[in-house]
């Protein structure tokens, strides 16, 4: 008996039949697909790369035209130069601390000649720095002064009346040379915060006035009326209370009562310096406001 041929078809059953035709299809869609794909992605990728291309021209041009960022520096007044400000400027270490040593005996540099030989900076970096030097009124005065001096009559000696500085009014101060409006009201609310000066040295702890300008009011003031001077005894008062004395903070006033309980009383100026963190330059002028 003939037998007859077997297809491949016929060995899958109708379901399995339909995959595979289904199966093929996908095969060929796929294969025909690929033959159009890269040719897209290329004009893609072409496209985004001209883009690309024109967007980095016009970046380079902008570049052209940038300018370097600088911080503008304002006038100053080089005797308050602090560590930051100092070092952008373009000043060392050493000479900080050589300004600083200088300040630090309440001395002032009154042009840019007598600041570079007190820091030492080379001509070049105080040709920059000079620049927006800015002294005390008082000071250009002085210099315009003697340089275009030209004789005068001689004029009789001026009378000094010497009033009291705690009845002074900010008139009465602004007549002083070296002081505007602004230190007149300074001075006032530092006599204000304590009631009233008990000693003319407390000027010198007041920013803004110059040993010249201090000079000065000594000459035209001085301490008379005292009754108004707030008090504070030192052995009774509470944390709070000393906290809230403008001579001393919270970490000073904790210092004061401990020094209290393992000590005693306090018993004058002389104690006063054996308490950590006290300011020894100013106790003469704070024990004039403690009650021991």
């Amino acid at each position: 008996m003939k037998k007859e041929p077997t297809y491949f078809f016929q060995k899958f059953t109708s379901s399995q039949r339909i995959g595979l035709l289904i199966l093929f299809a996908l095969i060929i869609s796929v294969q025909i697909g690929s033959q159009f794909l890269p040719a897209t992605i290329t004009e893609e990728s072409s496209q985004e790369k001209k883009e690309w291309l024109a967007f980095q021209t016009k970046i380079d041009s902008l570049k052209e035209f940038k300018t370097e960022y600088k911080q503008k520096i304002y006038p100053y007044n080089p005797n308050f130069i602090t560590d930051y400000k100092g070092y952008k400027l373009g000043m060392t270490v050493e000479q900080l601390d050589r300004l600083f040593a200088f300040r630090k005996e309440n001395k002032y540099v009154n042009s840019a000649k007598e600041f570079q030989q007190v820091t030492k900076v080379s001509d070049s970096l105080l040709k920059e720095m000079a620049v927006y030097f800015k002294f005390p009124d008082w000071v250009n005065q002085k210099r315009e002064y003697t340089s275009s001096y030209t004789p005068f009559p001689k004029k009789e000696k001026e009378v000094i009346v010497v009033k009291d500085i705690n009845h002074a009014t900010a008139e009465d101060l602004i007549k002083i040379r070296g002081i505007g409006e602004a230190i007149s009201v300074r001075i006032l609310k530092e006599r204000d915060k304590f009631g009233a000066f008990a000693t003319m040295d407390q000027m010198q702890f007041i920013w803004g006035l110059s040993p010249e300008v201090v000079d000065y009011l000594n000459q035209y003031f001085k301490v008379v009326d005292v009754s108004q001077v707030k008090r504070i005894n030192i052995n009774e008062a509470t944390l709070k209370e000393l906290s809230a004395f403008p001579f001393f903070n919270y970490a000073l006033s904790r210092e004061i009562l401990i020094y209290r309980s393992m000590n005693g009383k306090i018993k004058d100026s002389e104690d006063l310096t054996k308490i950590k963190g006290f300011a020894t330059d100013r106790v003469a002028i704070i024990a004039l406001y403690l009650n021991f």
